[in-house]
């Protein structure tokens, strides 16, 4: 999806979210969008890649697809965030920590991680969701994340939504102070690894 502005020959904002398979596929594989609703007054480029069935997030193809929207769009490389929602919550963790360097700011969603990698996302703010009855994902697992990001002196904070359960996206994405939240980031300019 591009902003409204996608013409004009400055540099937009790049949101890069992950979602889960099953969540986002049809039986026919059809895309289905779930969170992030189609505005017109979006600052930002959404890139939305689909995980293939059956398979789980590929670092190596993720980074060379961000290099190619980089190479083809007007992207402000300062500003690529990421988001993503159950397996994609994962994918979120898991690109930011082997390449913190190139996001400003990351959201996963009902995701996790090895908290034992945290520390790598010691310089990119991390804002996690996740629903306290998830019965998918248990809500330990951002739980570990947040801390550890923290215990490694990085900027991370957590939202419990206490009667969600897995699905705790659509409360995210509705609200507009995750996209103030995103704006309001820049990608340091160089990352501890």
């Amino acid at each position: 999806m591009n902003p409204r502005s996608y013409n004009a020959p400055r540099r937009v904002k790049l949101d890069q979210a992950f979602f889960d398979v099953p969540a986002q596929v049809a039986q026919d594989d059809r895309v289905v969008f779930q969170g992030i609703e189609r505005r017109e007054d979006s600052p930002f480029i959404l890139v939305c890649p689909q995980c293939p069935r059956d398979q789980w997030w590929d670092n190596d193809v993720l980074n060379a697809l961000l290099d190619e929207i980089i190479a083809r769009h007007p992207v402000d490389t300062e500003c690529v965030y990421l988001t993503g929602i159950s397996m994609g919550g994962f994918g979120t963790w898991s690109l930011a920590i082997e390449h913190p360097e190139r996001f400003a700011a990351i959201a996963p969603i009902c995701g996790g991680g090895p908290p034992y990698v945290a520390h790598r996302l010691e310089r990119t703010p991390v804002w996690a969701f996740h629903g306290a009855r998830d019965d998918i994902v248990p809500l330990q697992e951002s739980e570990r994340m947040v801390e550890a990001v923290r215990a490694a002196g990085g900027d991370a904070k957590l939202t419990i939504y206490p009667e969600a359960g897995h699905n705790s996206w659509t409360e995210t994405y509705k609200n507009p102070e995750l996209y103030e939240w995103f704006l309001g980031h820049r990608r340091a300019a160089s990352k501890a690894t």
